[in-house]
């Protein structure tokens, strides 16, 4: 019989039995005190409650991101049933350790804990909260209120000595020692002494080592992915390499993006990316402007990968040898800059994989397989895969081989094409099987779709995301969606990358303001976010031809036709570019997001922020003219308590950008910006200081 029809027999048993005092007794041996059968047969419960613990992102169903060496501030409400107190530490450790690092929380009030720790180097690690029932602290705390109303505390402390003696034997080394000393000491008695007991250095110890009765740890565990800094503070350079000869008509080579990189490291760039560098299809080939009708000698869209010359794990032919590509890659390094690959999970219809695997793409009624639409627009020349297929593992397989084969050739950062339309799920397994091995690697989506989308593949594991910045042009707009980003739960799993161009995208700010407005947004995107990027040539060149009106394409895009650039055309921003990189490596403030503040400005057309250093040290403050064709002028509030400034002094703002300094006082300054002087301020605030010979003078 089981445990569970046993319960019920005795339960049944019981209401059989008379009650009535006429029928006597009970019966020998029945059981007074019946066993609800849902009571577990061991004690699980505790008495501490860990509540509203953050950072946690799902309950804990994905991982937190951190940069190596950033802060991990752990915050949580631990309570407990009665009046003792309760003491909690934070557990951490590396996914390969087995040894946690245990740290003190420390009370709040209002029954909140809190304790930070930095993570190490890049990978995978884990953090938990533990709460128990203090008894010593609990202890110590009732016999500070006994010393203070002058009572007898013999017992106590032997009470005391005994919970002291208990931890001595549970620690060793010089922790015993100290302990087994205290206790020892207590022992001896005297209100004098007991006051020992409340040292902070004894209850520490006993933190460390004291019981821990019904403590309850926090389940499940959390996770952290850890990136080196590249991932969250990068500025990327975009370039088709078959666009970089130097002569008109020639298609261009790896060996002729070598030739480009002093130029693309001169002006502070650390990421190249290439579009896709794979041999391209020639069945359903598109001709310029996205023409169904493709001439001979047109070169076709580098994303319609695959063709008799191989698929992804292959290099066109006509940029050269993969020995050629890793050259590159080693003169990219040598130049400051690191290689960025496309990641591009589709094909043309003559890559290898469409005869090899017809099984892994959907057909048609007519037998023929679907090719890639965005109703009403159609990519005859693209194949997408179909991840519904029967055969999805032996496909999940082939894909991961893919990213792994790239990085094999010593490529760390993927730039992977529309990866919203694949599944959540194998993003999530490749992307941790991929940084298991290469926990340095970075993946960025470009996914521009839904927030929620965007969201869901950052928490799946993509260290940057495209996202809505080419279309928020506003003040308002700007404001209210870095604000988003940077001061919600958002922050902790998602890195923007702010392009305000890519080869797929011209927004009408760009078609319309001229230089000016292509100036405005270089410095938003280079100053917002630790991370940007932008098509390069086109946006250094200020191109804003769109294909058509009311179109936000290219005409003559580069993804469909080899570009003839002049590298020293005439109004090239390359010497804007590398100002701001410039400013951006010498000022710590702009490497990562968690101070971002925007302050009034009495005008609508400007917009004023601000960030600081983790320590405070370094503070600048942005101020730019969102209207390409006017001069805008208006006040900049600042608030001095905040930003550290004394109001009763005058405090320098050096235009960084412009080589400019003024003296500003109070919270409320003139500032005025124009197309035909200067588009932004970048302010570094230098405040006054007392030095050693006593004078003043500005840090």
């Amino acid at each position: 019989m089981t445990r569970k029809d046993e319960a019920k027999r005795r339960k049944t048993a019981a209401h059989a039995r008379p009650t009535d005092a006429l029928s006597g007794p009970a019966p020998a041996g029945a059981d007074e005190h019946e066993v609800d059968e849902a009571m577990p047969e061991t004690q699980p419960w505790s008495r501490v409650a860990i509540e509203r613990l953050s950072p946690r992102i799902d309950g804990g169903r994905f991982p937190i991101k951190r940069i190596a060496g950033d802060p991990v501030t752990v915050d949580a409400a631990i309570v407990a049933d009665g009046h003792e107190l309760v003491s909690a530490v934070v557990l951490h450790r590396r996914a390969e350790d087995e040894a946690w690092t245990e740290l003190p929380m420390e009370p709040l009030g209002d029954d909140r804990f809190q304790a930070e720790f930095r993570v190490g180097e890049p990978g995978r690690h884990h953090y938990t909260v533990v709460g128990w029932v203090d008894r010593f602290r609990s202890w110590a705390r009732d016999l500070g209120k006994r010393l203070d109303a002058h009572q007898d505390v013999s017992v106590e402390l032997l009470i005391g000595v005994a919970l002291i003696e208990a931890a001595a034997e549970r620690a060793s080394g010089a922790d015993h020692d100290s302990l087994a000393a205290a206790a020892a000491m207590l022992r001896s008695g005297g209100p004098a002494l007991a006051r020992a007991a409340l040292d902070p250095g004894l209850a520490a110890l006993m933190v460390r080592h004291g019981d821990r009765p019904f403590a309850t740890r926090h389940q499940p565990d959390l996770e952290i992915v850890v990136d080196r800094e590249r991932a969250r503070f990068s500025a990327w350079y975009e370039l088709f390499p078959r666009s970089a000869a130097l002569e008109p008509g020639r298609h261009g080579t790896f060996r002729d993006v070598e030739a480009r990189l002093p130029a693309i490291a001169a002006m502070g760039f650390d990421v190249l990316y290439l579009p896709p560098i794979h041999p391209i299809g020639r069945v359903n080939r598109k001709g310029p402007n996205n023409n169904p009708d493709a001439q001979p000698g047109d070169p076709g869209s580098p994303w319609a990968i695959g063709s008799v010359e191989g698929g992804h794990k292959a290099v066109h032919p006509e940029l050269g040898t993969l020995d050629d590509l890793r050259h590159l890659r080693d003169a990219a390094e040598a130049a400051g800059l690191e290689l960025a690959l496309d990641i591009a999970f589709q094909c043309a219809p003559d890559h290898p994989y469409a005869a090899e695997h017809p099984e892994w793409f959907r057909l048609r009624p007519d037998g023929t397989i679907q090719y890639a639409e965005n109703p009403p627009k159609r990519y005859q020349d693209i194949y997408p895969f179909d991840f519904e297929t029967p055969a999805w593992r032996e496909l999940w397989a082939e894909l991961r081989s893919v990213v792994r084969f790239w990085a094999e050739q010593g490529i760390r950062i993927f730039r992977v094409d529309n990866p919203h339309t694949k599944p959540f799920d194998f993003w999530e397994w490749l992307i941790a099987d991929v940084k298991r091995d290469y926990p340095e690697a970075i993946f960025l989506a470009e996914a521009f779709t839904r927030p929620k989308v965007m969201y869901r593949l950052a928490k799946l594991g993509f260290s940057q995301s495209y996202n809505y910045f080419p279309w928020r042009n506003t003040k308002a707009e700007l404001t209210g969606y870095l604000t988003e980003l940077t001061t919600t739960e958002v922050r902790e799993f998602f890195g923007p990358s702010l392009w305000p161009n890519t080869p797929d995208i011209l927004p009408e700010y760009l078609q319309f303001g001229g230089p000016p407005a292509f100036m405005a947004r270089a410095v938003l995107a280079a100053t917002l976010g630790p991370s940007y990027g932008l098509y390069g040539p086109a946006f250094e060149q200020c191109v804003a031809e769109p294909l058509a009106p009311g179109r936000e394409e290219y005409l003559d895009s580069e993804k469909y036709e080899v570009r003839h650039w002049d590298w020293d055309a005439e109004g090239s921003l390359s010497e804007l570019l590398a100002r701001l990189n410039a400013i951006r490596r010498d000022n710590a403030a702009f490497r990562a997001n968690h101070a971002l503040t925007f302050h009034p400005v009495t005008n609508p057309e400007l917009i004023a922020y601000s960030k600081a250093s983790p320590d405070g040290a370094n503070q600048v403050l942005v101020v730019v003219n969102l209207d390409p064709h006017h001069v805008q002028s208006g006040f900049v509030e600042l608030p001095l308590d905040e930003l550290g400034l004394d109001g009763t002094r005058s405090y320098q703002v050096h235009d960084v950008l412009n080589d400019a300094r003024y003296l500003w006082n109070g919270s409320r300054n003139y500032v005025e910006l124009g197309p035909k002087h200067h588009q932004a301020n970048v302010f570094v605030i230098r405040r006054w200081a007392r030095s050693e010979r006593d004078f003043d003078y500005y840090l």
